[in-house]
Formats: C-alpha cells, structure tokens, sequence
C-alpha cells in the first residue's frame, strides 16, 4: 500500500523536469486564443489549435498542428481560418539565458510554427492561402507532473498567395498539454514497483 501511494504521490507531485525529457510526448493545444489584429479592419478571433509532439531532447519538443477557427469585425463578414503545419518548443531550464521561472512548478519557453494555412471569408471576397509562420514566447505552470496549463503571446503572419496578400496579427493564447512519459520511462516505474 505505501509503494501505491508514493507511485502516486510522485505521478502527481513529481518534479517539472521529467515531463520534459527526451523521449516523452506532448499532446494537447491552444484551446481559447483572443486576437488583436494588426492589420486594417481588425476585430476579434477564436481559434483552436491542437497538437501533437515528441521531445527529441530534454526540453525540445518537435512536432504538428492543426488550426481552426473564426474571426470578425463589426463592419465586416466572417472569416474562417485554416491551417497545418509543423512546430517545435524549447523549454527554457532555471537559469538559461537568464530566464528564471516564476513558479516552482513551471517553465518558459519560445516556440515556432511553420505550415501551410489561409482564410477564406463568408461574402466570397479576399482570401489569403499560404506559408504559415509564427514564433513567440509563453510559460507552461504544470497542476500534476503530467498536465500543463500554457499561457503565450504570439506573432503570426501568412505569406498569402491569394486575393490579400501577406497578413500579420499578435494574439494571446491559452492551452493545455499533457505530457506522456515514453515507455522507457513507464517500464523503469514498473521495475522500481
């Protein structure tokens, strides 16, 4: 009974590094995204992004997202966005690069999407079809060792090939991941048990 419970203290308590290491696999995505457009005509914005990716080091996550959502203004229609893409994040250890972290149970980083992502509005006029790119910083705070609540401010812009040509906006996004241990990790737990 004592090595269930301490399994499942360390599930629940254990340190923010071991989510973080090679081998491990983060799932989840931006489910709520605010907009500030910095474009003429700019309104708001509501988008998911789901995610998928696999720590190809400690701290560096590689992998792909899809983009879904909305967007408008008062004197214009509706617009749907679109797009999918790889990405990757690096998480910042304490003390690299003089970023500290603010929380015992939580880490920055800088992360970079590139893809391919367009709008297309409900009126039939301008679209804009293309290159996807977008960096930016955030910060992950971990609620258990194996699920993170992310908050990021992001640049993104779409090389257009369509009607509209290039656009750029800034917005706020709030996510959520879960971190899965790679099943090297799983089987030094079941050894230790």
């Amino acid at each position: 009974m004592k090595k269930l419970f301490l399994a499942a203290a360390i599930g629940l308590f254990g340190l923010s590094n071991a989510q973080i290491q090679k081998g491990n696999y983060m799932v989840g995505g931006e489910l709520a995204a605010a907009g500030f457009g910095l474009n003429e005509g700019a309104g708001y914005q509501v988008k998911i992004s789901p995610n998928a990716a696999y720590f190809v080091q400690d701290n560096w996550a590689v992998g792909g997202y899809v983009d879904l959502g909305f967007s408008g203004a008062k004197s214009s229609s509706t617009t749907f966005d679109y797009g999918v893409g790889a990405l990757t994040r690096y998480y910042f250890s304490p003390g690299e690069a003089g970023v500290d972290n603010l929380l015992k149970h939580g880490r920055f980083y800088l992360q970079g999407k590139a893809g391919i992502g367009g709008q297309t509005t409900s009126d039939g006029g301008d679209s804009a079809n293309g290159l996807d790119l977008g960096f930016g910083p955030g910060y992950t705070y971990f609620i258990t060792s194996n699920i993170g609540l992310d908050a990021s401010l992001n640049y993104n812009g779409n090389l257009g090939f369509g009607n509209r040509g290039t656009t750029s906006n800034l917005d706020f996004r709030l996510g959520l991941n879960i971190f899965l241990p790679s099943s090297k990790a799983m089987s030094n737990v079941k050894d230790e048990y």
